[in-house]
């Protein structure tokens, strides 16, 4: 099971560590809202999810096609929903120098990566507290299977 463990630094407000079991690095908020501007905020980094699960699984998908096309990147914008209207995220592709073909082959691709799947899907989220310390973070290593997985089935 993927986990990660966030832990105030105690500098300043808002600012966290977070260990992912391989990496770790800084959370934030901008110094308008009260942070230190010391890190991304929970919604850049949701942003930076969809755009990296996007980015890998194109690319892993123009690999296993042996197309050579260059500049390929992804923008991801969020809007926060307001009352009862659900967020929106929009994700913008460059796709270089791809023909028509590919970039109908690209686009199905993206739209299939495993964060948009699973934000499509929706997800459950429980809650406990834990009455001794927290167990450490452990690396997910399921997710370039996944993008393989959709990748073969993609062919």
């Amino acid at each position: 099971m993927n986990s990660v463990v966030a832990e105030a630094t105690g500098g300043g407000e808002f600012q966290v560590r977070i260990d992912t079991g391989e990496h770790s690095f800084i959370m934030d908020e901008p110094l308008e809202l009260g942070g230190l501007g010391s890190g991304p905020n929970p919604f850049d980094m949701l942003c930076a999810a969809i755009a990296a699960c996007t980015l890998m699984t194109m690319q892993l998908y123009v690999r296993r096609k042996g197309w050579a096309i260059g500049g390929l990147r992804v923008r991801v914008a969020h809007s926060k929903g307001r009352g009862s209207e659900r967020d929106r995220f929009d994700r913008t592709l460059e796709l270089g120098d791809a023909t028509a073909e590919q970039r109908d082959g690209l686009l199905r691709i993206a739209q299939r990566c495993p964060v948009h799947v699973l934000l499509e899907r929706g997800a459950e989220l429980t809650d406990a507290v834990s009455e001794s310390a927290l167990p450490a973070a452990q690396s997910d290593t399921e997710h370039a299977a996944d993008i393989e997985q959709l990748c073969k089935d993609a062919d």
